[in-house]
């Protein structure tokens, strides 16, 4: 029994030494607060602008994105319901397609008459190209008149 009394007695004087310490602590430094205090609420506030900024932002792009899959959408239909835009379209295609070859014939052609040796295959090869992207170029003017006339066409009819 006197064992639990002199346990409790030290335990005692050990919170008593605990509570002679804080009191010490708090004493010689009181809790007070930061001296930036002005600076830290108008950061504060400035990073809660930032945000919301960030979010309207988000948004919009949000918005812009769904507006451009839209127009995107209805250039698609509006394509689909004229034969002649779609006809236009591949022309273009076409076009595209026969003068990127002309372009990789002609360096080609560059090339070897660098090197002093031109090949007939390769002029003959050139010509073609040319030829192709001539017609490609007359197919293209001709949907897109095609299609030209299509628009006006209604609207011709209704004046």
């Amino acid at each position: 029994m006197s064992d639990i009394q002199t346990l409790e007695g030290r335990i005692t004087a050990a919170l008593d030494r605990i509570r002679y310490s804080t009191e010490r602590m708090t004493q010689a430094a009181p809790v007070t607060e930061p001296e930036n205090t002005d600076q830290i609420a108008s950061l504060t506030a400035e990073l809660d602008d930032e945000r919301t900024a960030n979010a309207q932002l988000q948004e919009r792009v949000k918005a812009l994105n769904a507006r451009q899959e839209k127009l995107a959408a209805e250039k698609d239909d509006k394509t689909a319901e004229n034969p002649a835009l779609s006809g236009l379209e591949a022309e273009v295609q076409k076009l595209r397609a026969s003068n990127a070859e002309l372009q990789e014939l002609n360096t080609q052609l560059r090339a070897a008459a660098v090197e002093g040796s031109t090949s007939p295959e390769l002029i003959n090869r050139a010509i073609l190209a040319e030829v192709e992207a001539l017609q490609a170029q007359r197919s293209a003017d001709v949907a897109e008149m095609d299609a030209i006339l299509g628009e006006l066409k209604p609207m011709i009819e209704e004046a």
